[in-house]
């Protein structure tokens, strides 16, 4: 399967139609007709329902989405491996893709990254969110070169080290909220209450530990794979959000958060492949934060 054709493919299925892609490729429609043919042939499965006469969208099958996503994965890791090699002279510059969950751990990545352009200038940031599994696929993937996890790491697979700030857990809720006059949050306070949880931390036993309850058993209300969604929710009385300190800016707002007794708190370590050959981009913004780390310990 050539890479270009891959392109092809995608072009299909971002316009939804192989006139309007072979238009934007410069290509006739027989041609790109025949090039899209000839690759389910070559794995021999149906990617994409060509439309009737009263309608010429095209739709993908399931393997049509799969390979949909997979192949948007494999031209950003082209276009990554051909920066890395195109910017191996003296001159260092690149790009650095760094995979991370809603942290103000963040702070330090952009003062690291801040000190890096003061003598690299032509080093340029990509920042991903998500949850731990979102990272670590796109750890294990190549297609970024850092990921910021919490408190286990899995050290047969990645190197790490070790952030000496820690977030804090409390909860996000309105400020009319029965509980906004506290000022700390309890276990037995949120036993009969609309819960908002992280979706990663629904999975987790910590939090359950904390609360003195299984997940299960409690009122959980949403999930939320990001906090600024799940703010709203809150916003609009629909519950309370568990969730780190410092992400959302309640000030001037109807929100306010109050953290956790006994104190919850979560460790941040950043982390790459074992055995990872970096970019001269990524190796010096490794080198700066090691520094930024270093300093901080004194």
């Amino acid at each position: 399967m050539e890479l270009r054709v891959l392109h092809y493919f995608l072009a299909v299925a971002r316009e939804q139609s192989i006139s309007k892609a072979a238009e934007s490729l410069h290509l006739s429609q027989p041609t790109l007709s025949t090039q899209l043919k000839n690759m389910e042939e070559e794995l021999g499965k149906q990617l994409m329902i060509r439309g009737t006469k009263g309608s010429r969208k095209i739709i993908l099958t399931d393997e049509g989405m799969l390979l949909r996503k997979r192949a948007e994965e494999i031209l950003s890791l082209v276009r990554k491996t051909e920066n890395e090699i195109m910017f191996t002279d003296e001159t260092i510059v690149g790009d650095v893709f760094i995979g991370t969950g809603e942290t103000d751990t963040i702070r330090l990545i952009a003062k690291t990254a801040q000190e890096v352009q003061k003598n690299y200038p032509e080093i340029h940031y990509h920042i991903s969110s998500g949850n731990a599994m979102y990272v670590m696929e796109k750890l294990d993937k190549g297609l970024i070169d850092f990921g910021i996890l919490y408190d286990s790491v899995d050290l047969t697979k990645y190197d790490s080290i070790k952030i000496p700030v820690k977030d804090i857990w409390g909860v996000l809720m309105r400020k009319d909220s029965p509980l906004a006059d506290k000022e700390f949050i309890s276990p037995e306070d949120l036993w009969d209450k609309p819960l908002i949880l992280s979706q990663q931390e629904n999975q987790g036993s910590e939090l359950s530990e904390w609360l003195k309850r299984d997940l299960s058993t409690l009122n959980v209300v949403a999930t939320y794979n990001l906090l600024f969604s799940a703010s709203l929710l809150v916003d609009e009385g629909m519950g309370y959000a568990i969730c780190f300190d410092k992400i959302i800016n309640s000030t001037g707002s109807n929100l306010c958060f109050r953290p956790l007794k006994p104190k919850l708190e979560a460790t941040a370590y950043l982390v790459w492949k074992k055995y990872q050959m970096f970019s001269k981009a990524a190796d010096k913004f490794l080198d700066f934060m090691q520094m930024q780390l270093s300093s901080r310990e004194v």
